[in-house]
């Protein structure tokens, strides 16, 4: 039967999580961050399966119970009362064996995590940039809409607007497990301000959505770190000129993947304080190494599951916005939409969810459930 099946699957669920709730508050544990973190994201998943499965065994029992009644009780009222009990539990099994097999998916450690993302204009020139401009204004939305965090760390204006590249840090819940499905190459059909004829043009912007890294997940030799800081261009009155807040800082790497030694040049003007500047230069460095360091681990996910979208190849042609249709396709899974306004002004939810559904469909395979 399904329900044994599943059941083998859980067998040892509730120990495990006994033993993490233990481990978690063991002095020796808690001194080691890295552990202690990792256990504790152990504990709040074992904690939702631990609960789904309780209430699972609790149904099938409530099953078992409503049938024996059903075949030895000839009161009629307790007969229809354990008929209602059994249609009542068997209509709950079917979506809560879902959510467990959901559960029993290994997620993604880097879900929970905030994210750095990165906007570039890509191929359309000036039109790429504005481009890359109304994609930022898309993304401030939607995570306004979500109760996130966006804090700007660089940016380059293009000459007719928008960014020929900028990079920003989101902060909130499950950012990264949320936004890594919009990684790749965005392509915009419409007719640019600066076309006199008419005529409709593709350009283009790259996305990456990058999983914030946390000081213990890479390690740096700050002492090797070279610093340099300049005076913040652009509006600000007399303070930009005379303080040298921006920073720029210099590190020498080598990359495991490859072996080569390549020099890391990052900058951040976001604030007039150079101290705080600093700090988030070092964020996005400790990203930036963590980003390299695992993309041969992503880029193998990425070759299992070729409908996947959160971990493929960024320079893969995800999605196209067409302004004269109106029409939003995610090229990915074949989703279209006629609402592209709205799309653009950060109604971006229900492809994400769909994008969502595609994955877990394809875990589900691989997991055999």
């Amino acid at each position: 039967m399904a329900e044994n099946s599943l059941l083998s699957r859980l067998d040892g669920i509730e120990s495990r999580f006994q033993e993490v709730a233990t481990l978690i508050t063991d002095p020796a544990v808690i001194a080691d961050l890295k552990r202690y973190v990792k256990l504790t994201k152990e504990y709040k998943d074992l904690e939702k399966l631990t609960s789904a499965t309780r209430r699972y065994r609790n149904l099938l029992g409530n099953i078992d119970e409503a049938k024996e009644m059903l075949a030895t009780e000839t009161d009629d009222e307790i007969r229809a009362m354990a008929r209602e009990q059994l249609d009542q539990a068997q209509a709950d099994i079917p979506n809560l064996e879902e959510e467990i097999k959901l559960l029993l998916i290994p997620a993604d450690p880097e879900d929970g995590k905030n994210a750095i993302v990165e906007i570039r204009g890509g191929t359309g020139g000036d039109e790429a940039a504005i481009f890359a401009g109304d994609l930022f204004k898309m993304y401030s939305k939607y995570c306004e809409s979500k109760g996130w965090q966006v804090s700007v760390t660089s940016f380059s204006e293009g000459a007719a607007g928008g960014f020929k590249e900028i990079v920003f840090a989101v902060t909130g819940e499950n950012v990264y497990g949320t936004l890594k499905y919009e990684s790749g190459v965005h392509r915009v059909q419409r007719v640019p301000a600066t076309e006199t004829q008419g005529r409709v043009h593709t350009s283009a912007a790259t996305v990456a959505v990058l999983p914030e890294a946390e000081e213990f997940d890479v390690e740096i030799n700050e002492g090797e770190i070279k610093w340099d800081t300049f005076r913040s261009g652009g509006a600000g009155g007399q303070n930009v000129n005379k303080v040298e807040s921006g920073v720029r800082l210099r590190y020498m790497w080598r990359n495991p993947n490859t072996g080569v030694t390549e020099e890391i040049l990052i900058e951040c003007t976001e604030t007039r304080d150079q101290p705080k500047n600093k700090e988030r230069a070092l964020s996005r460095l400790r990203t930036f190494i963590y980003d390299k360091e695992h993309q041969k681990y992503l880029d193998d996910i990425a070759s299992r599951r070729k409908t996947m979208v959160s971990t493929g190849d960024r320079s893969a042609k995800i999605r196209t916005y067409n302004y004269p249709q109106g029409r939003i396709t995610d090229h990915r899974i074949n989703y279209t939409i006629y609402n592209l306004q709205a799309f653009v002004d950060g109604d971006i939810q229900d492809c994400i969810d769909h994008l969502i559904i595609a994955e877990n469909a394809e875990k589900f395979k691989e997991a055999s459930l």
